[in-house]
C-alpha cells in the first residue's frame, strides 16, 4: 500500500510540474514530489517487526537500518533550504516582472 502512496506522490509532482505555468503550482509541485521520494527512501529501510536501532540491554534480534532514516532527515532540511531560496527567487521575479506566469516571464525577456 504505501508504495502506491509514494508514486502517486511522485507522479502528482511531475504532473503539477509540467502542467503548471505559475511558479508558486510549480515549487509546491516539486515539494510534493520530494516527499513522495522521501516516503519512498523511508519505505526501503522499513522491515517488519523490527525494532529502532538504540542499544539496550533487551536482546533484539532485528534492527531496522538507520541509514535512509538519516538521508531523510537530510533532504528535509535541504527541501526547506531550496525552498526558501525558490521563494526569494519567486519574489525577485514578481517584483521586476509583475507576474508568476511562466509565458509572461519569457515573454518579458525581448524586452
Amino acid at each position: 500500500m504505501i508504495q502506491y502512496l509514494f508514486l502517486a506522490l511522485f507522479f502528482v509532482g511531475i504532473y503539477g510540474l509540467l502542467s503548471s505555468k505559475n511558479l508558486i503550482k510549480m515549487l509546491i509541485s516539486l515539494n510534493i514530489l520530494e516527499l513522495g521520494l522521501n516516503l519512498f527512501i523511508i519505505s526501503i529501510g522499513y522491515i517488519k517487526g523490527s525494532e529502532a536501532p538504540i542499544i539496550t540491554f533487551e536482546s533484539i534480534t532485528s534492527y531496522v537500518d538507520p541509514l535512509p532514516q538519516a538521508l531523510v532527515l537530510t533532504a528535509i532540511v535541504i527541501g526547506f533550504g531550496t525552498t526558501a531560496l525558490g521563494l526569494a527567487f519567486i519574489r525577485k521575479i514578481y517584483i521586476d516582472k509583475n507576474s508568476l506566469e511562466m509565458d509572461e516571464i519569457r515573454g518579458g525577456i525581448d524586452d
